[in-house]
Parts: C-alpha cells; sequence; structure tokens
C-alpha cells in the first residue's frame, strides 16, 4: 500500500495554475482561476468535476499536453514550465501514462504491438520491448489476446490494453480520463479493480479524472473542481480489494 499523505513526497505540484485563450482578444476566455493542487507519490486521486467545470484543460497541463498560461507545474521534480518544448515529449513519455475513455488504440496494430509502443519511442530494445509488452499483458489478464487487433477485442479488453499499454515506460503516474466512460457496469467495475490492483501492486500514483461520484469515492483522497477553481479536498474511501488476485 502507498503511504499516507503526510508522509509522502510531493509528485506534482501545481501552484497559482491559470489558463487562458485567445489572449488580449476582446474574447480572452480563463479557464483555470488560479488553482494549486498537490498529489503525492504513491496515492491513488480522484479529480472530480462536471461539462465545463475545467477538468480536461486541467489534465492536459498535469499530462504535459498543454502549458499553463501563468503559474507552477513541478512533476516529479522537473520544472514543466521551463522545460524546452522538443524535451516536452520526451518526459511525457517518460513520466505520464495515459489511459483514456476512448481508448486510443492503434487499429492496424495487435495489443503487443500497441503495448511495445511507447517503448518504441522510448528506444528500448525489440527483444526488451517484446518480453516487458507481454509481462503487462499479463498483469492486466490480456495474455490470451496478445494477437488481437483492437477490433477483435471487448470495450474491457481494450482498456485493459491501454493500461497496459500506459504502464509500458514505468511512468511516474498513470493519468486515467474518464477510463470507465464508454464501458457498462460490469465492465467498468472490472476495470476499476485493476486500477486498484495495478495501485496495491506496484504503488504507482494514479490521477482519475472523472465526473462520477461513486467511482471518485474508491480513492484515498477526492479533488472537487467547478468553475475552473478548487472547491474541495476531502479523503475518500480507499483502494479497496474487489477480488482480484
Amino acid at each position: 500500500m502507498s503511504m499516507p499523505v503526510e508522509q509522502g513526497e510531493p509528485i506534482i505540484t501545481l501552484h497559482k495554475i491559470v489558463k487562458k485563450y485567445f489572449i488580449g482578444k476582446p474574447n480572452e476566455l480563463e479557464i483555470l482561476h488560479g488553482m494549486d493542487i498537490t498529489i503525492y507519490k504513491g496515492e491513488f486521486v480522484a479529480i472530480v468535476g462536471e461539462s465545463g467545470s475545467g477538468k480536461s484543460t486541467l489534465m492536459n497541463i498535469i499530462g504535459a499536453l498543454d502549458k499553463p498560461t501563468s503559474g507552477t507545474y513541478v512533476l516529479n521534480g522537473i520544472d514543466m514550465i521551463h522545460v524546452k518544448d522538443k524535451e516536452v515529449s520526451h518526459i511525457r513519455n517518460q513520466e505520464v501514462g495515459f489511459v483514456f475513455q476512448t481508448y486510443n488504440l492503434i487499429g492496424r496494430m495487435n495489443a503487443l504491438k500497441n503495448v511495445e509502443l511507447p517503448m518504441l519511442y522510448a528506444g528500448i530494445s525489440g527483444k526488451e520491448r517484446t518480453e516487458r509488452a507481454k509481462e503487462l499483458l499479463k498483469t492486466v489478464g490480456m495474455e490470451d489476446r496478445m494477437k488481437h487487433q483492437p477490433n477483435e477485442l471487448s470495450g474491457g479488453q481494450k482498456q485493459r490494453v491501454a493500461i497496459a499499454r500506459a504502464m509500458a515506460n514505468n511512468p511516474s503516474i498513470l493519468l486515467a480520463d474518464e477510463p470507465t466512460g464508454a464501458l457498462d457496469s460490469q465492465t467498468s467495475r472490472e476495470v476499476m479493480d485493476l486500477f486498484h490492483k495495478v495501485h496495491d501492486e506496484q504503488g504507482v500514483t494514479i490521477v482519475l479524472i472523472t465526473h462520477n461520484q461513486n467511482l471518485a469515492e474508491e480513492s484515498e483522497r477526492i479533488i472537487t473542481i467547478a468553475d475552473g477553481r478548487v472547491i474541495g479536498i476531502r479523503k475518500g474511501k480507499g483502494t479497496v480489494t474487489h477480488g482480484l488476485s
């Protein structure tokens, strides 16, 4: 299990984060209004907000897909505000594993090759890529589907492959954006069980972006945002075991 928050070391520190679009124009729009968020190593945190709350914009900043207009962001000791653009993709590939609602698997690649892809970009040798991809697919219960194309997999199976791919480069955090949004309730339960298993067994930091309060309650800490501001931080029910071996 991860360390209690009060004993942990920050892995994500956002301070006075502001994000504006159309800067200097009559229709200038400010989405995030000076957010302060700290997430600690080994935590399972949910960021909750309704549509339009700013959670997608926040996710893009946490995932280094976008930079804030102002404020500071430190990711695992790296000052992301002053990182050169050409270095951002490399840092993102090493530090952040993404799991999206839409899976984002490459259709012409089988499950094994999809999981290998981040390691290919990282320059890892073919033999090592394949061995690790097989190991990760076994971890998520997909070892018997590794040669299947995405169109031969169910939604839950695709998301399992996506989780394995997100873990390929041993990232500092798993950033999961509505990961059960396209799944039925039973499959959603299985996917959440898998997140708990990964968190418990490997101690990876998980940031779950969701509008679903029930899913958020399973986390150790819930950060609620609305209208581009943090409006509440409280404890969740913590990581629970749901029968996964």
